[in-house]
């Protein structure tokens, strides 16, 4: 039997193979560390090679995992680019600060009221909802700020220092103020900031969060943004300290990264780090390799993420986290709990599930030595998908004989044999991770037979055939490195800040200089923001755009400012354009409302290179490790097992097969072929179709 051997190949400029770095001779260091639910993962680029990592995430202090990761590398002074979950998780967890809210007198039950929506209309029961803060700690101001910006009544100091000193023996840790139509004028809300700054609060005002109009939601979110606040000032100034010497800058979940001081102060721009990194990733790998239009599909330990690219990131600004709606821009992202470590169980019907419940880090799957709760990972290991002996290039050591007793506990509940159960299993998670993409493609005006497949994360390779196949995509791309995808993301990503502005008007009630003009006020103040960050005009790119609607209408399509095709101002076609795909209609006689104005200013930044290597031979025979059996659909088979590593461009593969590489497993149906490209991703096909 061969061993896994490191590649003979050293590739400079590149990230294509984990090469061992000699730390004594670092110059120039970059590390992105992505923090998963089961996983942290570390790719460290210097000299123009990387070194890969990946170890066990500490979920109850996640710095401490990062720390052991590169506290051999903090001497080199690094860039550390790090996606984090910790924003993500205190909010689902409800474990955020202690928070008070200031508005206007007569609004102290905007959080409470929200919209009224239901998330399951005919449902007779009553949903049930947490809030973030209890009624006692909302203070109205009589003040008022009309939809114009007219400053109608200025509020009392005396009335603010009352107000301020209930919010003190309340022993709030951050205030969050969100005054009626502020978005129109902040002056209101500037002297409360400047009040609660000189009082030594943390504090969120929602004409720096959100200065766009919609009450409920610019209060929401910028009462979220204040209640993470606590937890991530701390969670960076701990990991700061310890990081001493080292060049801290932290992902957003608008595909671009911020300093750690603007995280502390805007911690919701957090929310999706980690997948944020990964679709970064997918996108750059894409395009070097000719794909333009994909579909990234990342499953990790926990959960899986997928999201659309019609030849650039879709972003949105409507999102929901837990039960909160988010107006901020980020990456459009659909998340299910569906991941290798995702637990299987029977509910009170006698129907087998799987998921959303996790077995995370610790205890982790069956196979991991700890658990006994059965996973989709198990299920894996039993149908033959994992090889025990090359899981993690070797470096874990698995259990299979846990993983069946776990699966035939549970086989006994519902009458099946092991392998029928783990079958099932597998089933039911590619059908959960084919809905979420249902989502964002077909239920969104997209046809996923137009789209590629990239796979990544620890266990994608291992399900991404199967669920294209279900969805007549045409193929499946596995980068090298997937396991670490979003990692290498983070070093492929430009610093990036967004700033928007309410017009409420049509085209018609203001003219074209005067539309130009709000775009130069908010041009302006994002060039001085991206400038504090050390960016020259040079380096600073400015993309403008629009929210539209039709006249009456409650929801926006953003478009761009100038056509991207024709560089011309063409937005109102454009609206129509993108109304008709999304809705399958459009008014061309109906008045288009500007309701906000966007500006997206991306910092450049040095970024990995993607160098293509010349294709070698065909003959993949150098790679080969064992045979070994599997399960699939019904039958059992005998698949040829090859080291990842040892793969060259130009060879090709038939399925069945299985690679193993240092950091996931890729399987190969029988109905499949593979051959492996110039970047050494994975492009995987049915046989007997095009390049297949």
């Amino acid at each position: 039997m061969s061993k896994v051997e490191p590649s003979p190949l050293l590739i400079a400029l590149d990230f294509i193979r984990p090469l061992k770095i000699n730390i004594s001779l670092m110059k120039e260091v970059k590390i992105g560390v992505d923090t998963g639910g089961t996983f942290t993962d570390f790719v460290i680029y210097s000299e123009g090679k990387i070194e890969i990592k990946k170890i066990p995430s500490t979920p109850n202090n996640p710095s401490l995992a990062i720390l052991r990761g590169i506290q051999d590398l903090l001497q080199h002074f690094p860039l550390v680019i790090h996606g984090t979950t910790v924003a993500t998780n205190s909010l689902l967890e409800r474990k955020g600060g202690r928070i008070a809210l200031i508005t206007t007198k007569g609004f102290e039950d905007i959080l409470f009221i929200g919209r009224q929506t239901r998330r399951e209309l005919y449902r007779l029961k009553g949903e049930r909802r947490k809030f973030l803060l209890p009624r006692r700690s909302c203070f109205g101001i009589e003040e008022r700020t009309s939809a114009s910006g007219k400053v109608e009544k200025k509020f009392s100091s005396i009335a603010l220092q009352e107000i301020l000193s209930k919010i003190q023996k309340l022993k709030a840790e951050a205030v969050a103020v969100s005054l009626v139509n502020s978005y129109a004028n902040p002056s209101n809300e500037k002297i409360i900031s400047r009040e609660l700054e000189k009082n030594k609060f943390l504090f969120s005002a929602s004409s720096d969060i959100l200065p766009e109009h919609r009450e409920y939601e610019r209060t929401v979110t910028t009462a979220v943004n204040a209640y993470l606040m606590p937890v991530i000032s701390l969670y960076l100034e701990n990991l700061e300290k310890k990081m001493q010497g080292a060049e801290l800058r932290i992902m957003q979940s608008n595909e671009g990264y911020i300093s750690p001081a603007k995280a502390k102060s805007e911690p919701i721009r957090t929310a999706l780090s980690g997948p944020a990194g990964g679709v970064v990733g997918a996108t750059q790998l894409g395009k070097a390799a000719g794909f333009k239009n994909i579909i990234t599909f990342d499953m990790g330990g926990t959960s899986s993420d997928v999201s659309l690219v019609d030849g650039e990131i879709r972003r949105t600004n409507e999102s929901l986290v837990g039960d909160f709606p988010l107006r901020l821009p980020i990456i459009d992202i659909h998340t299910v709990g569906a991941g290798g470590g995702s637990i299987a169980y029977v509910d009170k019907g006698g129907s087998l599930r799987v998921g959303p419940q996790s077995a995370g880090a610790d205890p982790g799957p069956a196979c991991y030595g700890k658990g006994n709760l059965p996973t989709v990972t198990d299920a894996s290991l039993a149908l033959g998908r994992l090889v025990p002996e090359f899981f993690l290039g070797g470096k874990m050591k698995l259990f299979p004989k846990r993983s069946g007793s776990a699966l035939e506990r549970l086989a006994n509940k519902i009458n099946k044999s092991a392998i029928e159960t783990a079958a099932g299993i597998i089933e039911i998670a590619n059908a959960n991770m084919e809905k979420a993409i249902r989502v964002i493609s077909i239920e969104r005006g997209f046809d996923p037979r137009n789209f590629s497949l990239v796979s990544f994360g620890g266990a994608g390779g291992m399900h991404a055939a199967d669920i294209a196949s279900s969805l007549n995509m045409p193929r499946v791309i596995v980068p090298k490195n997937a396991g670490v995808l979003s990692a290498i993301g983070l070093l492929l990503t430009d610093s990036i800040k967004d700033f928007s502005k309410s017009i409420m008007k049509t085209p018609d009630e203001m003219t074209r200089e005067e539309l130009r003009k709000h775009f130069n006020e908010l041009e302006k103040k994002a060039r001085n923001g991206m400038k504090e960050d050390g960016f020259s005009d040079e380096e600073i790119r400015i993309y403008p755009s629009l929210d539209l609607r039709y006249l009456g209408q409650s929801y926006e399509i953003t478009v761009p400012y100038i056509s991207r095709d024709t560089r011309e101002f063409s937005f109102i076609s454009d609206f129509h354009k993108a109304h008709r795909k999304l809705y399958s209609y459009h008014h061309e006689e109906r008045p288009v409302e500007v309701v906000n104005i966007r500006i997206k200013a991306v910092g450049a930044s040095k970024k990995i290179k993607l160098k293509k290597m010349p294709q070698d031979n065909p003959n993949p025979e150098r790679a080969f490790l064992k045979k070994q059996i599997y399960h699939y659909n019904g039958k059992s088979h005998k698949a040829r097992v090859f080291n990842r590593a040892l793969l060259s461009p130009g060879n090709r593969l038939n399925g069945p097969a299985l690679i193993v590489d240092a950091e996931s497993t890729t399987f190969l149906p029988p109905s499949y072929a593979l051959k492996v490209d110039g970047f050494l991703n994975l492009i995987i096909q049915r046989k007997n179709t095009p390049d297949g």
